[in-house]
């Protein structure tokens, strides 16, 4: 199974996150709270795949996608967004992001994302 970086400023949803994957039987390799956080531990923990928030202070995630994709092309990253946060969804995805789950999280579209991306 996955290894997963899950990158959210609130540890609340990282902890919903957390335990949806951790249920499913992914193995949670590390966490962050903003995007200069999540390239650090890019680099130190190298996931599998990264659930990255979009919304995020000091850099936000769609630098930080940018910024992993520059360290590897093939990072594999799923982008997550606040409804009417379409225009940032689509820039994710223009940076790299493989796809996108959209808050409040359903256990089944981030299971169906992850399987989708990582299989």
């Amino acid at each position: 199974m996955a290894n997963i970086l899950i990158v959210d400023d609130a540890a609340f949803m990282r902890m919903m996150i957390k335990d949806i994957l951790v249920k499913n039987g992914y193995t949670v390799v590390g966490e962050a709270e903003n995007g200069i956080k999540a390239i650090e531990k890019f680099k130190e923990l190298v996931p599998d795949l990264v659930i990255m928030d979009i919304t995020m202070p000091e850099m936000d995630g769609i630098q930080a996608v940018r910024q992993i994709k520059g360290i590897n092309s093939d990072a594999k990253i799923i982008m997550c967004s606040a409804m009417g946060q379409q225009a940032m969804v689509i820039e994710s995805i223009q940076a790299g992001a493989r796809d996108f789950i959209v808050k409040p999280f359903q256990a089944e579209r981030v299971i169906e994302a992850v399987k989708k991306v990582v299989g």
